[in-house]
């Protein structure tokens, strides 16, 4: 028993696939069925033209059906899968993504991690204006490799809260002598959903604008 044959009988669709395709008339067939009709049809008694203009209607009637099962079929499975609910799910959570702006969380707090390579000295983080001006800087001191977790209630020494938009987080270390830039991650809050009307992929609406549910790392 050869290859094939054990494959067919051990997937026996297959088989089954292979010949309800082969049994399936297109239109390049039907066209090739009309042609051999007209040529080789007695010439003293030939086809009616009725006849063949409502063959020809009535296969163009069965393919346009066709087509249009297709794109509904296609429509039904860019809406299917529950993509909406999935990410309507996440409204009113946080979101933590690759970042190095963070934003004003709903109770006005700022948070966000950053990733050392090796064992640092002398982490910093700092929280940047659009003017370029440091509104707030923390002194973190001595930090384990790792994912390193930060956070800052967006008020200044004398509890007044000077937060209230995006600002950029810097954070520097000294490993080995050297001063580097760790990578950096901030949490931000989703506020909705938005689901393009072409039925591409939904985007959350957050305070780092519309981000698709892939770059979240973690939700909270």
């Amino acid at each position: 028993m050869t290859t094939s044959a054990i494959n067919g009988l051990n997937n026996p669709s297959t088989t089954n696939t292979s010949t309800q395709s082969s049994q399936t008339l297109g239109q390049a067939e039907f066209l090739r069925l009309m042609t051999t009709q007209l040529t080789t049809q007695d010439p003293f008694n030939p086809m009616d033209n009725t006849q063949m203009v409502a063959q020809m209607a009535q296969f163009s009637q069965v393919a346009g059906i066709a087509e249009m099962n297709a794109s509904l079929q296609t429509i039904a499975a860019g809406l299917g899968g529950n993509r909406l609910s999935d990410a309507a799910s996440w409204i009113g959570h946080s979101m933590l993504v690759e970042s190095d702006v963070a934003t004003p969380l709903r109770d006005g707090t700022y948070a966000g991690e950053f990733t050392l390579e090796k064992d640092a000295t002398n982490v910093t983080v700092s929280f940047v204006n659009a003017d370029g001006a440091v509104v707030h800087s923390q002194a973190l001191g001595e930090v384990d490799s790792g994912e390193a977790a930060f956070a800052w209630d967006g008020k200044n020494e004398a509890g007044e809260y000077i937060g209230g938009g995006p600002l950029r987080m810097v954070v520097t270390a000294t490993v080995g002598g050297q001063t580097v830039t760790p990578k950096t991650a901030t949490w931000t809050t989703i506020a909705g959903i938005q689901s393009p009307a072409n039925g591409g992929e939904s985007r959350l609406v957050t305070g780092l604008g519309l981000l698709t549910p892939d770059k979240a790392i973690r939700l909270a």
